[in-house]
């Protein structure tokens, strides 16, 4: 079918049509960090949902209204299951602490175990249902982990 026999409405109907952003089906624990950032992206969500519908009908802006929808189905199904987590400090690596590793070449890492929605490893910080964090919730200091078959140590911990 040649391009001119095309209508718009189509391409942009395709646009609109967007796949839900997968929800996890792990425990969504959360630190009280993770949930403020949950909070703030649910009303982030319901603002862009809101201009949506003020700004254009769904006929003139589809993909807008659809993006919107799908992230308030997100946030909305991530806050309603959000588990907000505070444990006591009692020595060993766990969730929402902060663990200090190293590495069989000398390099030392510390990351903070955090719920799914909050992880960002490039700035320390990873999901609680990592392998790096499997590996290492419930060791102490001087205990020892396989991570991607390297041996790694924990050095230090920090509420």
């Amino acid at each position: 079918m040649s391009v001119a026999f095309t209508r718009e409405e189509d391409l942009e109907a395709t646009a609109a049509d967007l796949v839900d952003r997968p929800v996890s089906t792990h425990p969504n624990w959360v630190t009280a960090e993770g949930l403020a950032q949950i909070d703030a992206a649910l009303a982030e969500a319901r603002a862009a949902y809101a201009a949506a519908q003020v700004n254009g009908s769904i006929e003139t802006d589809r993909t807008a209204m659809a993006r919107a929808t799908r992230d308030l189905r997100y946030w909305s199904a991530r806050r309603s299951t959000a588990q907000l987590l505070e444990i006591a400090p009692e020595g060993k690596v766990r969730f929402g602490g902060t663990v200090t590793i190293e590495r069989e070449d000398g390099r030392t890492q510390t990351f903070r175990i955090v719920g799914e929605d909050e992880a960002d490893p490039a700035k320390g910080s990873v999901s609680h249902v990592s392998p790096l964090a499997r590996a290492l919730i419930g060791k102490q200091v001087d205990e020892e982990a396989e991570i991607a078959g390297q041996t790694v140590a924990i050095i230090a911990l920090d509420a």
